[in-house]
């Protein structure tokens, strides 16, 4: 795919009225893009506008792509008692790069040649190759508009090439806050679940860049990392107060969510038994 396109994470179920229990976007395990429970829907603070939501299906169109937007992107849905899940990578390259030299017959020592890069999208970078070796500025080689420009001047027998343009979108630079107003949410919503149920917890924090979580249980740290933890076939011997905290490796903040309590009975009188199947995209 390339910048600036759209494209739509499309799953594999069947058109439903009946609303999902919950729907849980990410990206590369830790970004919330995209979580709706109980048909009431948060988008990512860096998802805004960029991102619609499809309830029948659970599918996902997401915009104005840039070179960020590479990764691993995974869902996790909860229907009818079922934990359903799919993942996917996409890569996102830059459209249309082009080199143009000004000319290609010159004379050594006398002879001057411009090299102008040109590509699709917005916020890249530009870095000039001769052959292997990056081209930098000097007395005799000038980077104007940004680096997509090279101007060589009084031109040797070592400025041959091939020259090669490398566009790429560099790390963002704004500002950086959070994490702030950290919520854990419980899915399905309730206390109680009988022994080999699943169930899944998400926490969700406004993050900028995006938070890196760590888990908790009755205080002590738990392996799993990523803003949802799984818990597959629980036993008794899980039940506890499930806590998440978020950490901004730029603010160096973090914060911690209120306990969620959660008690592993043998049985439970309004308990749904769940399944584990997979969503292939």
């Amino acid at each position: 795919v390339t910048t600036a396109s759209c494209l739509m994470f499309t799953t594999t179920l069947s058109p439903t009225e009946k609303p999902f229990q919950s729907v849980n976007w990410v990206f590369n395990l830790t970004t919330a893009i995209i979580f709706v429970i109980n048909s009431e829907i948060t988008i990512g603070p860096e998802y805004e506008g960029r991102v619609t939501f499809f309830p029948s299906t659970a599918s996902l169109e997401l915009r104005s792509l840039t070179l960020d937007d590479t990764g691993e992107y995974g869902v996790s849905i909860i229907q009818d008692g079922k934990i359903l899940s799919g993942r996917t990578t996409l890569v996102i390259y830059v459209s249309s790069v082009l080199v143009t030299s000004s000319s290609t017959d010159l004379v050594e020592f006398s002879g001057s040649v411009s090299l102008s890069c040109s590509a699709s999208g917005s916020s890249l970078s530009f870095l000039w190759l001769n052959g292997s070796s990056e081209v930098t500025a000097s007395d005799r080689v000038h980077l104007t508009d940004g680096g997509s420009s090279l101007t060589v001047i009084n031109v040797t027998r070592s400025d041959q090439g091939p020259f090669s343009c490398r566009v790429s979108s560099p790390v963002s630079t704004g500002t950086s806050d959070g994490p702030e107003n950290i919520n854990l949410i419980l899915s399905p919503p309730q206390g109680c679940f009988a022994v080999g149920s699943d169930i899944s917890l998400t926490c969700s924090v406004g993050s900028r860049p995006p938070a890196q979580f760590k888990w908790f249980l009755n205080g002590d740290q738990l392996p799993d990392t990523g803003s949802e933890l799984r818990l597959m076939n629980v036993q008794m011997s899980q039940s506890g107060n499930y806590s998440c905290q978020a950490f901004n490796n730029r603010t160096l903040r973090s914060q911690t969510s209120q306990p969620s309590a959660i008690t592993v009975l043998g049985k439970c009188n309004f308990m749904l038994k769940m399944y584990n199947s997979t969503i292939r995209f």
